[in-house]
């Protein structure tokens, strides 16, 4: 059943919240450049290993960690500040978690500590009383529609086509959100190596549109 709930949590994870998720392509700008995302294939493909096997599985884990009743959300922070490849990427969850924490409380959320972008989420939404596959799945949902709306602007793409990746990672996302609500600190990983070297190489870039 659809409660205020859930029309809150949408609402915090809306393009409209102001967080500035639109400044970071998570390195997708230099895997345009590369030519390794070069058409809806190849973007779906991309966007589909991020989430198992990086930043999506791994937020997304520590995102129902910090969900739970007695979370130690101080270890899990310096956790997930350990487990960022490049200075850019911990930049990325930082910045967003702080402009999270800010909008939140302004709009009549919980006061919340900043931190990395999935804790600051945990900790807000613990009292919304959702299922942790429920905001894990709306949460990977906002993260991979950013990306692909980089993509159409900038591969670029047709809205259709990029429309079709989101609908495609669906099946994915309920899946990797299932299995991260039982998952606990022994199932954080983070194996998408390409996606983070081309994080890396992204700080370099002479030209660059986003900040990562």
């Amino acid at each position: 059943m659809l409660t205020p709930a859930h029309l809150t949590l949408v609402q915090w994870l809306s393009p409209a919240f102001p967080t500035g998720a639109f400044a970071y392509s998570h390195g997708l700008e230099q895997e345009i450049a590369s030519g390794t995302v070069h058409d809806r294939a190849s973007l779906e493909a991309w966007l589909g290993n991020i989430l198992r096997f990086g930043a999506g599985w791994q937020d997304a884990v520590l995102l129902c960690l910090a969900l739970r009743a007695g979370a130690d959300t101080r270890a899990l922070d310096a956790h997930a500040r350990a487990l960022q490849p490049s200075a850019e990427r911990l930049g990325e969850t930082l910045d967003q978690g702080r402009a999270m924490a800010r909008c939140v409380s302004a709009v009549g959320g919980p006061p919340v500590e900043a931190g990395p972008l999935p804790l600051v989420l945990g900790r807000a939404a613990a009292g919304l009383n959702l299922r942790r596959a429920e905001v894990a799945a709306l949460y990977l949902q906002g993260f991979v529609t950013n990306l692909a709306v980089i993509a159409v602007r900038h591969v670029p793409l047709g809205q259709s086509e990029g429309q079709r990746v989101i609908s495609a990672l669906q099946p994915l996302i309920v899946e990797l959100a299932g299995a991260a609500a039982d998952a606990g600190p022994d199932d954080l990983a983070n194996a998408a190596l390409s996606a983070d070297l081309a994080a890396m190489r992204h700080e370099t870039m002479d030209v660059r549109i986003f900040r990562t």
